[in-house]
């Protein structure tokens, strides 16, 4: 073979080389593959737009953005709880527990996931449970007066009045305006009989917050000592949230056998048949709306 061919030929094969080469570099896609540091980091942002989602009732959408931050970064107890208040607005407890139960085993010393437990615990009637959620975060973090609150309210359902004023006290000494705890404080006291410290309990509350409930709760304990007062606080209760005319209303903000009897003796009485009737008929209309 002379040397004219032997050129010719490797001409040809470099030249076969390049144009393989760079025809496979125009098919191959460059793919930029992110840092984990940089993963945890979105997942994070993802989380906050579900959270505040979820702060402006947007449930479904927070949900979805819950889910795709905790598939991004399973690691982070945070995420999880944020994944947990979405599925419970969603009304999906069993998956908020088991969401809550994974950040526990993250993260066993932050206090907000017992909080949280807590509270789910209660929305599934499950008092026990809740008492000893409730329990484990206040031993971590002993100043959350709202957690106390929730402990006292228990204690309240389980008709332990003694313990449930306690708790309240030491919500109360957390926060001084405290005005749901000290109005909690008189429902226990009228269910022992308490009932001069019940009426100066609700006092204190109406001193701090005009509300509803101890306008009518003060209202029951005046019924006999006092009918005029007591009838004049009923009817401006009653005129602030329709809803106390409903005993299983009541009930659900923790009163106790002795103050509903007392409240229905006074709604008996017929200066407040008027106030009774409307109170029946607001409740209605907001029903069919």
């Amino acid at each position: 073979m002379n040397n004219s061919l032997i050129r010719l030929l490797f001409f040809f094969i470099l030249s076969g080389y390049f144009f393989t080469t760079n025809n496979l570099k125009a098919i191959v896609p460059y793919y930029f593959f992110p840092e984990t540091k940089n993963l945890k980091r979105e997942s994070i942002s993802i989380g906050k737009q579900a959270y505040q989602l979820l702060y402006f009732g947007q449930i479904k959408e927070s949900l979805n953005l819950a889910k795709l931050a905790v598939k991004i970064n399973n690691k982070n107890e945070t995420l999880w709880a944020i994944l947990a208040e979405a599925q419970i607005a969603n009304k999906l407890y069993d998956n908020a527990l088991i969401s809550l139960n994974n950040a526990e085993k993250i993260n066993p010393k932050k206090s907000e996931i017992y909080f949280a437990k807590g509270n789910l615990y209660l929305k599934l009637s499950e008092i026990n449970k809740a008492k000893n959620a409730f329990q484990k975060g206040i031993k971590i973090l002993p100043g959350n007066f709202k957690a106390i609150f929730q402990l006292g309210n228990i204690y309240l359902m389980e008709k332990n009045y003694e313990k449930a004023i306690k708790q309240f006290d030491n919500a109360i000494k957390i926060k001084k305006d405290f005005w749901q705890a000290i109005n909690n404080k008189g429902l226990a006291y009228f269910e022992l009989n308490k009932i001069s410290i019940a009426i100066t309990s609700f006092q204190k509350a109406i001193a701090l917050e005009e509300n509803a409930e101890p306008l009518l709760a003060l209202a029951s304990c005046l019924r006999t000592r006092d009918i005029n007062e007591a009838i004049f606080l009923a009817k401006k209760a009653l005129n602030k949230e329709p809803n106390y005319v409903e005993y299983i209303y009541r009930k659900e903000q923790l009163w106790g056998e002795k103050l509903q009897y007392s409240t229905e003796q006074l709604f008996e009485i017929k200066q407040l048949k008027k106030e009774i009737l409307s109170a029946k008929t607001k409740i209605n209309k907001s029903l069919n709306y």
